[in-house]
């Protein structure tokens, strides 16, 4: 009996989510940066999600509870999509730096690297790269057949042959400051109509 297209999906699904568990268990074991006692933030999501957040590092809310874009800047992502008519399950969300470091800067070259594993078990459609630290780490990384993305807010980019890019401003930094929130929604709102155009399969 033929396999039909929703096993196939339904096999690489599975696929996704081990390969998650076992980046998560290789994070959770990581002795390289120090973080002393305190857990690695983890991305948070589907496991094959069209549309990768990728934020440079996490605030103290997604510390205390391990998983990126919990608090303020999750809540107003939600608010955001939704804005969008974007489903929240087509996301996935996660940090360049995953370990709570005093500072960024402390942060191992090796753990950063560990985005294009992130990259290559999710393989979003578009990667949405939240301020200029996260999109520096992401130019630097090793992620196969990548172009060089520019710091231009607001603009799809080609990534790889079969990703694109959009960058827009840090959003733990647009929060408070009404010219910072109408400057992030003008890049990120750019996310809702390529959202609209996408295939529907």
């Amino acid at each position: 009996m033929p396999v039909t297209d929703d096993e196939i999906r339904e096999k690489y699904l599975e696929r996704a989510i081990r390969e998650l568990n076992a980046l998560t268990r290789e994070l959770q074991a990581c002795p390289h940066c120090p973080r002393g006692n305190l857990a690695p933030v983890l991305g948070s999501g589907h496991p094959q999600a069209d549309i990768m957040l990728l934020k440079h590092s996490p605030l103290p809310s997604e510390i205390e509870e391990g998983v990126a874009f919990y608090g303020r800047s999750g809540g107003a992502l939600m608010k955001s999509l939704k804005r969008l008519g974007i489903d929240p399950l087509a996301v996935y969300g996660t940090l360049c730096v995953k370990c709570p470091v005093a500072d960024p800067s402390l942060a191992d070259p090796a753990c950063l690297a560990r985005i294009v594993d992130e990259l290559a078990i999710v393989a979003p459609r578009i990667v949405v790269v939240m301020g200029l630290d996260a999109l520096a780490v992401l130019n630097d990384a090793d992620v196969p057949l990548s172009r060089r993305v520019e710091p231009t807010f607001g603009a799809i980019q080609r990534f790889t042959p079969s990703s694109q890019a959009l960058v827009v401003p840090n959003i733990d930094d647009s929060l408070d400051e009404e010219d910072a929130k109408r400057e992030f929604w003008t890049a990120f709102r750019v996310l809702g109509d390529w959202y609209a155009d996408l295939p529907p399969y």
